[in-house]
């Protein structure tokens, strides 16, 4: 498994337009979650409209296709999105603990 970072970029008025939205892209965040990929996502506080999803799973390619599913991309609420894996090194679940063992203090 990996770790990825979905990036969102919102529109400026997403606030005004996203309620007839915002049900279904919350269930589909909770189905993402439900199965065990999504681990945490919403919106940066402040300006510019951003969102951050973080993602557990075996590719990039799960991460694509929830972000080409979500209502709020589909109804173009979402201009502009990006997917980063990250190499994770602290917490619950480092997933560079593999890579850095034996290589000195962590």
């Amino acid at each position: 498994m990996k770790h990825f970072g979905l990036f969102y970029n919102y529109v400026p008025d997403i606030r005004e337009r996203r309620a007839p939205f915002r049900a279904a892209h919350l269930a589909h965040a909770q189905a993402a979650a439900a199965r065990g990929e999504l681990l945490a996502g919403g919106a940066f506080v402040g300006s510019p409209a951003q969102g951050l999803f973080t993602f557990k799973c075996a590719n990039r390619a799960i991460v694509e296709a929830f972000a080409a599913a979500d209502p709020y991309v589909i109804n173009n609420l979402v201009p502009a999105w990006r997917v980063r894996e990250w190499l994770t090194c602290a917490g619950e679940e480092p997933l560079a603990r593999a890579l850095m063992a034996g290589s000195g203090p962590q």
